[in-house]
């Protein structure tokens, strides 16, 4: 019982914070995920018989509680973005997407297995985890609420490829468990049958899915009669409603409810794009995020409090920074080279900021959950130290960097904005 009542305190001080902390950093280089973790370290530390935070000993618990993470980040993320969908007006998330991550994916995993020492499932694995940029941790260089116009070329490219990346990620690993030696049938007929059910199928069941999960709900939204409307408090139940349908209904038939999940999200966000119910189901889905990462980010600080390094290599450091410093910067410049549209200062921004987190954490449990992969501890110490890398260096350099952009750009920055916002609001 008193390790029960620790957690609540520990808990409810954290979720305190977490009103706070956000204003309280916007004008410093530093993010609130950093000192979460920070407080993960010191809590676990302390002789006060917390729970071990070994994710290899709770793999279907930090499965799930990340799952629930990111599919409520991918229903905010979708709800957030003003831009309709098109070929042409979403073609930097998706150049980042279908060209970006699996150059990614390919040069992390020969590097994980010829560097590192992987074994070859192990190493896709791993690349495929690391791979996609994180809806969760990347808020600040993500674009503002709904109609709040904070939509410029780097917030867009980066909020749509963080939205449709954690469900595209998805085929490569399965693809790193069709690889395992132990699976029964023939490599070939694994690889056939990933590309035509794990590729083809999953893919598409998640945007169908998904596409009719939107325009379903938009229409119980907006279409029912006044007398059987949403009032306005029901509508954060509402974005929840979105999420788990959406999600829930996709994963039943095997499609990708990460996928589905965003693409319900846009969809309904298609309809009646000036109404203010998107701002009330996104703050809602906002705050339901901010709970799931308080609890993850101090796990993930009390799993490094207890040795999640210890089974970390210096060859298995050198890939998260080759990863963070190399192959993300680079391979974004070149696969936007041809945008002619994004600056180069824009291309730059872009390629810099792919941040790694919850999603990362999630493939990974998913698969350790399914099958025992080799290696299994390094995979989780080189994904901690990434994440560490990634959350520190990109929460330092995320509030300066943007800001110098927009002043670069002639426009006002996120401080400027809520200032204005909060002096409208104090006149009003």
């Amino acid at each position: 019982m008193l390790t029960y009542d620790i957690i609540m305190v520990l808990l409810g001080v954290a979720i305190l914070g977490v009103a706070w902390l956000p204003s309280l950093l916007e004008k410093y280089p530093l993010s609130y995920p950093i000192l979460y973790i920070l407080l993960g370290m010191g809590v676990f530390v302390l002789p006060i018989n917390l729970v071990d935070a070994d994710p290899l000993e709770h793999k279907k618990l930090v499965m799930h509680l990340s799952e629930l993470c990111v599919i409520v980040a991918l229903t905010g993320t979708g709800l957030k973005i003003d831009r309709p969908f098109s070929l042409r007006a979403w073609r930097s998330p998706l150049l980042l997407v279908l060209v970006l991550m699996v150059f990614t994916i390919a040069g992390l995993a020969i590097a994980g297995w010829w560097a590192v020492g992987l074994a070859p499932a192990s190493a896709l694995l791993l690349a495929a985890s690391l791979a996609p940029t994180d809806p969760v941790l990347a808020g600040d260089v993500q674009v503002g609420d709904p109609g709040e116009g904070r939509e410029d070329n780097v917030r867009f490219a980066l909020t749509g490829e963080a939205g449709l990346n954690d469900g595209l990620a998805f085929p490569f690993v399965y693809l790193a468990l069709a690889l395992l030696p132990a699976a029964a049938a023939p490599l070939s007929d694994r690889v056939v049958h990933w590309l035509w059910f794990d590729v083809g199928y999953r893919i598409g069941a998640g945007v169908l899915l998904g596409w009719l999960s939107g325009k379903f709900l938009a229409y119980l939204i907006f279409n029912l009669p006044k007398r059987v409307s949403i009032k306005t408090e029901g509508y954060g139940f509402v974005a929840l409603a979105v999420t788990l349908t959406s999600y829930g209904v996709t994963e039943l038939v095997h499609g990708y409810g990460f996928l589905a999940v965003f693409i319900a999200a846009i969809t309904l966000r298609g309809r009646e794009r000036k109404h203010e119910y998107h701002k009330l189901m996104h703050a809602f889905t906002d705050q339901m995020e901010r709970l799931f990462i308080v609890a993850l980010l101090i796990l993930l600080g009390g799993a490094i409090a207890n040795g999640l390094f210890n089974a970390l290599t210096w060859p298995g450091a050198a890939l998260g920074i080759l990863l963070v410093l190399v192959l993300r910067p680079i391979g974004g410049m070149l696969t936007l080279a041809r945008s002619t549209r994004i600056t180069m200062a824009e291309r730059l921004v872009i390629s810099f900021f792919g941040i790694r987190g919850i999603g990362s954490v999630f493939y990974i449990a998913f698969a350790l959950e399914h099958a025992d992969f080799p290696q299994a501890r390094e995979l989780w110490a080189i994904l901690g130290f990434t994440m560490l890398l990634s959350i520190t260096l990109h929460g330092i350099m995320a509030t300066p960097v943007m800001n110098w952009l927009d002043r670069r750009h002639g426009r006002k920055t996120a401080t400027e904005l809520a200032q204005a916002a909060t002096e409208e609001a104090s006149v009003a």
